[in-house]
């Protein structure tokens, strides 16, 4: 939603009418417990994949909020009120497209409470968008999960998921291409952020993160001049201190990215991020897992309950990795698991049954 359009929207609050900050139903309340390895008797919430039943969810979507913006450290909605993003990222699109499809992201929404999918397209690994991957294909991907998030009333994230890349600036030119196209598609989408750039890593240094983001950034503002984008930071978007002590100043609706995995990212982290936000820093954790930070070993869930208790008081977004059935503890689904919807109990791997009690409390 453009900006003439969100002042007509404020003058209508200040004259009186009444504009919702959360809708999308209630949340589930069946009180239900998961059978699982995975304990539930704690904060988060209770429940279990059902065969079908629908549940709604009082998250922020589309349809109520509208496009979001950032004031101050929070994401708010078309009215100003503060919002949450809570969802799931896919794994590389490349390499499980099978998952972008109707009938999955309906149940993401819809049963498992998410009000946002982030299509994570790597750019140098295998099949990568910028290491002979089927560009075409993979844009397509992008068109129908952002097509299959509005139309299920849930947000999208685009994600130029940098990694063994290590800087953005590599494939600079190819990330301005692709952003322009993208931006150019879906100005006028309320649901769809940008992030432009996942996990720099290795040696890469916030200058060097902030100069490629001052370069791509007015890209998309060309064509969309107010939609949210994601910025990462440096030693696997870790580093949001150095952000923080040198934000990008020439824009507005920009927002810094966390990621964690809670059983290698524990105290310290979070009292780096509890930090950049007291100092004034926008975060948006597009990515986190509940195991190690190689997406396999054990499950912390003690460190995973204090990570949400965390973005929870912040209000902070925060999005699960990763939508697949690879053999790895991070993965939603378990390994033997063939299907791409319809999802039951015994389908979820711990981390998955994880996630979706969380995304249901």
């Amino acid at each position: 939603m453009k900006k003439s359009i969100r002042i007509l929207l404020y003058t209508a609050l200040l004259s009186g009418a009444v504009l919702l900050s959360q809708g999308c139903g209630g949340r589930a309340e069946d009180g239900t417990t998961a059978d699982n390895d995975v304990d539930t008797s704690g904060s988060r919430a209770q429940g279990k994949p059902s065969d079908g039943e629908n549940t709604s969810s009082d998250l922020a979507c589309p349809s109520v909020n509208g496009a979001l913006r950032v004031e101050g450290t929070q994401l708010v909605d078309k009215n100003g009120s503060p919002v949450q993003l809570r969802g799931i990222s896919t794994h590389g699109l490349a390499w499980f497209p099978d998952y972008v499809n109707e009938a999955c992201f309906q149940q993401l929404h819809e049963e498992w409470q998410a009000n946002v999918i982030r299509l994570a397209m790597y750019t140098a690994e295998y099949g990568g968008y910028c290491t002979g991957g089927d560009r075409e294909a993979l844009k397509q991907l992008i068109d129908d999960g952002v097509s299959f998030a509005e139309n299920q009333d849930m947000y999208a994230v685009i994600d130029w998921h940098i990694l063994s890349d290590s800087t953005p600036n590599i494939y600079l030119e190819d990330a301005k291409l692709f952003f322009d196209e993208m931006a150019g598609k879906y100005a006028d989408s309320d649901h769809v952020l940008y992030e432009i750039c996942n996990e720099p890593n290795g040696s890469t240094s916030w200058s060097e993160v902030k100069s490629y983001a001052e370069q791509v950034i007015p890209v998309i503002r060309a064509r969309d001049e107010d939609a949210v984008i994601l910025v990462g930071t440096p030693n696997w978007s870790q580093s949001v201190d150095q952000a923080a002590a040198d934000p990008i100043a020439s824009y507005e609706n920009i927002m810094y990215t966390l990621h964690f995995y809670a059983a290698t990212h524990t105290d310290d982290l979070r009292a780096k991020l509890s930090e950049a936000v007291d100092g004034g820093l926008p975060v948006f954790v597009s990515e986190y897992g509940i195991c190690d930070a190689g997406g396999s070993g054990a499950i912390d869930q003690a460190q995973a309950d204090l990570w949400i208790e965390t973005l929870d008081k912040y209000g902070i977004s925060y999005i699960a990795w990763n939508l697949s059935n690879k053999e790895e503890t991070s993965a939603m689904l378990t390994s033997g698991c063939g299907k791409t919807s319809g999802f039951v109990q015994e389908d979820l791997s711990d981390a998955g049954r994880w996630v979706y009690q969380t995304l249901r409390n």
